[in-house]
C-alpha cells in the first residue's frame, strides 16, 4: 500500500473521527453537569419557607451591620462605595409569596407575573413558543417562582437611602391585579410611600416586544438630597433545563454572560461562581442567564460605570447582577433609575438592537465567523421560499457553486486515477511482492498522468469546517427551532424521527464511491465498503436540518462527479484511438 494511499484513508477516518469529537466537546464545552451532590448542600424548600434568609434575598449583598449573618454575602467589594450602603434588619425569604399579590400583564408576545414585594419578575411564559410539538397549546415558561424551580429577574434601590438596602423589600401598591395588551404600548405603575419619600416602579410593555424598560421614580418631598444606586439581579437554581436530546445528548450552555471592557461575550459559567464569586467593572453593558434557545437579560440603560459581579449563596441560587452609580435626587425634586429587561428567543437582529454584544449571546462556538454568514445567508434564503428546508436546500447548493473550483479540480484527479486503475492493477501484478519498488513505479506513474490522490479528500475536507459550521446554526438559532420541512419532519432541529435522510445519505455515500477509483489494498476496500455504514448510524443522531444538507451536497458531488468522470474516460479514450 503506497504512502498516498495511507494518507487518503486516514483523511476519510479522520473525518468520521472529527465528527465524533465534535460531538463530544459540545458536551463539554456546553454540557451541564449534575449537580444532585451541589443541591442536596441546601436546604429543603420547606426549610427555606419556614426560616428566615439572609440579607442576599432579593437585594445585592452590601457591608453587613454588627451581628449581621455573613454567611450568605459575598465580599464587600461587590458595593461600589462602601460609604453610601449600610444594611439592617432580615429580609422575609426569596420564596415567600402569596399568589393574590401578583400582578399578572399579558401581551400577544409573553405573560408576565409581578410580585408586589420588591416589584420583582417572578415568572415569564412565551406564547408564541410552545414547550413542544406535541404540546403546541402549553407556552414555554422561562422565568417561574415555585417550590421546585426558582428563576427570577430583581431590581431596586440600593444606596444610603434606598428602600431596598435595609434587608426587607418594600411592597408596593397597584391600581389592579391584571392588565392585557393587544397592541401598542402599556405602562404598568407600582407604587409605595414611606414618610416624605414616594418611588413608584413603572413597567414599559410593548404588544410585540418581549423587552421590558422598568424606572424608578422617585419622589422626594423632604429637605435633605436623595442618595441611592440601582441595581439589577437575575437570580436561578443550578436545575437543568428539561430538552429531548439525541443518543450523543448535546447540551447547549446554561449559566451567566455579560459583555466586559476585555471580552464583547463573556460567560461565567455555575462551575465558576462554585469556586469563587464574580466581579467587573464597566461602562453600561449587560448582564444575561442563557440556555437552549432563550435567555433573560438586564441592560444598563446608560453609559456609566457599573459593578458587575456573580456569585453563589449557601443554598444553592446562583445570582448575576449590576449595581449603578449613585445618583442624587434633590431635595422637593423627581429622579428617574432606569433599566432594561429583556425575557424571550435568542432572536439575533432583535438583541443586536437591544445592546451592542448582545446578539453574541447565540453561541457558535470557534466557528463563529463562517457560522454567523452562513445563518444571515440560510436567512435570506427563508425570507425567500418561506420554508427553512428549503432554504437549507438553497444554501447547500450556493454553498456548493462556491466550492465549485476546488472540487472540480479534485474529481478531475480522481477521474484520472480511475482511468489509470488497469495501469495501477498491472503494476501490482508486476512488483506486488516488493513493495518498495510498487510505491516508486506507483509515484512515476501518478507523476506521469498528472494525478494526486491527496485531491480527491479535498471536496470533503473543504465541507468539514461548513458541516461544523452549519451544525452550530442548527442548534443554537431559535429560528430553525421546531421548524417544519415537509411530511414527517416537523422540527429540523431535531433528529429525522423515520431515519429517512440519514438513509438516503448513506445510500448516496454509497454510489459516491461506485464512482470513485477501486483501492489497491483489499483491507482498504473494506474500509472504504464500510464507512457509508458508520456515516449512516452516525448522522442518525444529527439534526434533520443537518443531514438535509449533508444529502442534498452529496447528490450535487455525485452529478458533478459522474460528468467529470465520463469526459476524462471520453478525453481518455480518443487519446487512445489517435
Amino acid at each position: 500500500m503506497g504512502r498516498f494511499d495511507f494518507y487518503r484513508i486516514g483523511l476519510l477516518i479522520g473525518l468520521g473521527v472529527c465528527m465524533y469529537l465534535l460531538l463530544q466537546a459540545w458536551n463539554e464545552d456546553y454540557g451541564q453537569r449534575s449537580r444532585d451532590a451541589e443541591s442536596s448542600e441546601a436546604p429543603p424548600i420547606e426549610q427555606i419557607l419556614d426560616e428566615p434568609s439572609s440579607a442576599s434575598d432579593g437585594v445585592i449583598p452590601v457591608q453587613p451591620s454588627v451581628g449581621a449573618d455573613e454567611s450568605e454575602s459575598p465580599s464587600d467589594d461587590f458595593v461600589p462605595d462602601q460609604s453610601l450602603v449600610r444594611q439592617g434588619g432580615t429580609p422575609e425569604s426569596l420564596l415567600q409569596h402569596d399568589e393574590s399579590s401578583l400582578v399578572s400583564v399579558k401581551t400577544p408576545v409573553m405573560h408576565v407575573w409581578i410580585d408586589r414585594k420588591g416589584g420583582d419578575i417572578i415568572r415569564v411564559r412565551l406564547p408564541e413558543h410552545p414547550v413542544s410539538l406535541k404540546d403546541p397549546d402549553v407556552p414555554l415558561t422561562l422565568l417561574e417562582r415555585s417550590r421546585n424551580h426558582v428563576y427570577i429577574a430583581q431590581s431596586g434601590l440600593l444606596g444610603r437611602d434606598g428602600p431596598d438596602a435595609n434587608g426587607s423589600r418594600p411592597v408596593y401598591e397597584a391600581p389592579r391585579d391584571e392588565w392585557e395588551l393587544n397592541e401598542g404600548n402599556l405602562i404598568v405603575k407600582l407604587w409605595f410611600e414611606q414618610d416624605e419619600l414616594r418611588v413608584e416602579k413603572h413597567f414599559h410593555f410593548t404588544a410585540d416586544s418581549n423587552l421590558i424598560e422598568v424606572d424608578h421614580v422617585v419622589e422626594n418631598r423632604s429637605l435633605d438630597p436623595f442618595l441611592a444606586n440601582v441595581y439589577a439581579q437575575l437570580t436561578r437554581d443550578g436545575q437543568p433545563v428539561e430538552e429531548a436530546s439525541g443518543f450523543f445528548g448535546p447540551r447547549p450552555y446554561l449559566g451567566g454572560a455579560l459583555t466586559t471592557p476585555d471580552d464583547q461575550y463573556k460567560k461565567v459559567s455555575f462551575d465558576d461562581l462554585d469556586e469563587q464569586p464574580y466581579r467587573v467593572e464597566n461602562i453600561g453593558g449587560w448582564i444575561a442567564m442563557l440556555q437552549h434557545y432563550f435567555l433573560s437579560t438586564w441592560v444598563a440603560a446608560d453609559e456609566a460605570s457599573y459593578l458587575y459581579y456573580g456569585m453563589r449563596d449557601s443554598r444553592g441560587y446562583y445570582r448575576y447582577g449590576f449595581t449603578g452609580p449613585e445618583t442624587l435626587v434633590p431635595a422637593g425634586q423627581t429622579g428617574t433609575y432606569s433599566l432594561r429587561f429583556y425575557a424571550g428567543p435568542k432572536h439575533q437582529g432583535v438583541l443586536k438592537e437591544i445592546s451592542p454584544h448582545l446578539n453574541l449571546t447565540v453561541d457558535y462556538g470557534w466557528l463563529w465567523w463562517l457560522a454567523m454568514p452562513l445563518f444571515y445567508l440560510l436567512e435570506i434564503c427563508q425570507s425567500g421560499v418561506g420554508n427553512w428546508g428549503l432554504a437549507i436546500i438553497l444554501l447547500t447548493i450556493i454553498v456548493k457553486v462556491v466550492l465549485y473550483p476546488l472540487s472540480a479540480l479534485s474529481y478531475k484527479s480522481m477521474a484520472k486515477m480511475r482511468v489509470v486503475a488497469p495501469q495501477m492493477n498491472r503494476l501490482k501484478e508486476r512488483f506486488g511482492s516488493d513493495r518498495q519498488r510498487f510505491s516508486q513505479e506507483m509515484m512515476k506513474l501518478y507523476q506521469k498522468e498528472g494525478v494526486s490522490p491527496l485531491l480527491g479528500c479535498l471536496p470533503m475536507l473543504a465541507q468539514l469546517p461548513v458541516f461544523i459550521a452549519l451544525y452550530w446554526v442548527l442548534y443554537e438559532s431559535v429560528e430553525l427551532r421546531q421548524a417544519p420541512f415537509v411530511f414527517w419532519i416537523q422540527d429540523l432541529s431535531a433528529m429525522d424521527p423515520w431515519f429517512v435522510l440519514p438513509l438516503l445519505m448513506g445510500a448516496s455515500m454509497f454510489f459516491m464511491q461506485m464512482l470513485n477509483p477501486p483501492m489497491p489494498d483489499p483491507m482498504q476496500q473494506k474500509i472504504m465498503k464500510f464507512m457509508p455504514i458508520a456515516f449512516t448510524i452516525l448522522f442518525v443522531f444529527f439534526p434533520a436540518g443537518l443531514v438535509l444538507y449533508w444529502l442534498v451536497n452529496n447528490l450535487l458531488s455525485f452529478a458533478q462527479q459522474y460528468f467529470t468522470t465520463k469526459r476524462i474516460e471520453k478525453e481518455n479514450a480518443a487519446k487512445q484511438t489517435t
